[in-house]
């Protein structure tokens, strides 16, 4: 029976965008990702120690699972963990629903075994979680995690996997300078004391706070993200400008100190990544240490934004 929390690396890699089709435009981050593209990516990423790759069945329809299943080609099983979701929403109608979506998962990923198995958002606790104890038991998931899910939740899910021997042993939720609900909610001190890993998605906010974007700049519009951020970017200019500065005096990119500051807080960042370039800022940012009074300056200017970026998905926490 599992009960340490999983090993992971300082930061998780998402795959979110790799579910895009491929043409220009079309897809949530209107990307162009070609085989060559992902497989550099992944080299890079392996090469670095970035080996836990998060995706899930909702990422275009399992084109995500199945393009970093051959992105991964040749890479042994044992160099890698994967983290992938059942999503409720997409549930058939057949006897064991989670088991027959996690078998599609398996399939697209070319393997028996899921390192992370998450319930992807909190459509029904006390339904959706037990299905998970049989494929705990199979070894067909090693881990089983939550995302999205509120303290009760948190804590329900827990109490019925303990009643097996298992546990929660990874949450994820969208964990920000901008949206720290999970924090005020006691989440992660939750996760502290109880070794539970916490994997913070959206530290970047969609590029909001990578510093590339600016009243100046805006993100590119007719994308859904442009709709989100490109009306608040004004109120975040302070707070980027900020981390471009302590960036600077250690040669990283103000995304770089958003990413720090994510992995300072004790939280495991998942950073989607579309380009083998990207690793060279996650390398920095695993080596920045920021100072208490950096992060506090940090979050006050996070907080002077005011700003709401909580995601039509989330509830609040």
């Amino acid at each position: 029976m599992t009960s340490k929390a999983p090993a992971v690396p300082a930061v998780a890699l998402g795959t979110w965008a790799w579910g895009d089709s491929g043409e220009a435009g079309d897809g949530y981050f209107g990307s162009r990702l070609s085989e060559a593209g992902l497989r550099e990516v992944v080299d890079k990423a392996q090469a670095n120690g970035f080996t836990l790759w998060d995706t899930a069945v909702a990422y275009g329809m399992g084109r995500s699972e199945t393009a970093l299943a051959q992105a991964l080609t040749g890479y042994d099983r044992s160099e890698y963990q994967l983290s992938t979701k059942f999503t409720p929403q997409l549930a058939g109608d057949g006897d064991d629903p989670v088991a027959d979506l996690l078998e599609q998962s398996l399939d697209r990923m070319r393997t028996d075994y899921v390192d992370l198995y998450w319930i992807h958002n909190p459509a029904d606790v006390a339904r959706w979680t037990p299905p998970l104890i049989p494929l705990l038991k199979s070894g067909r998931i090693k881990h089983v995690g939550v995302s999205n899910h509120n303290m009760e939740e948190i804590a329900l899910a827990d109490r019925i996997l303990g009643e097996a021997g298992f546990r929660v042993e990874a949450v994820q939720n969208h964990y920000s300078l901008l949206h720290r609900s999970s924090q005020r909610a006691g989440i992660l001190d939750h996760c502290r004391e109880h070794d539970v890993r916490f994997f913070s998605y959206m530290v970047l906010e969609q590029g909001a706070l990578s510093g590339r974007y600016s009243p100046a700049n805006p993100l590119p519009e007719g994308s859904s993200r442009a709709d989100v951020y490109n009306g608040i970017l004004p109120q975040l200019q302070a707070l980027t400008d900020r981390m471009a500065v302590i960036g600077k005096d250690r040669g990283a990119s103000a995304a770089d100190v958003a990413t720090a500051w994510a992995i300072a807080k004790g939280t495991t960042p998942i950073v989607g990544v579309t380009k083998a370039d990207y690793i060279d800022g996650l390398v920095r940012a695993r080596g920045i240490e920021l100072a208490e009074e950096e992060i506090a300056e940090l979050e006050g200017l996070a907080d002077a934004a005011d700003v709401d970026t909580r995601g039509w998905w989330e509830q609040e926490m």
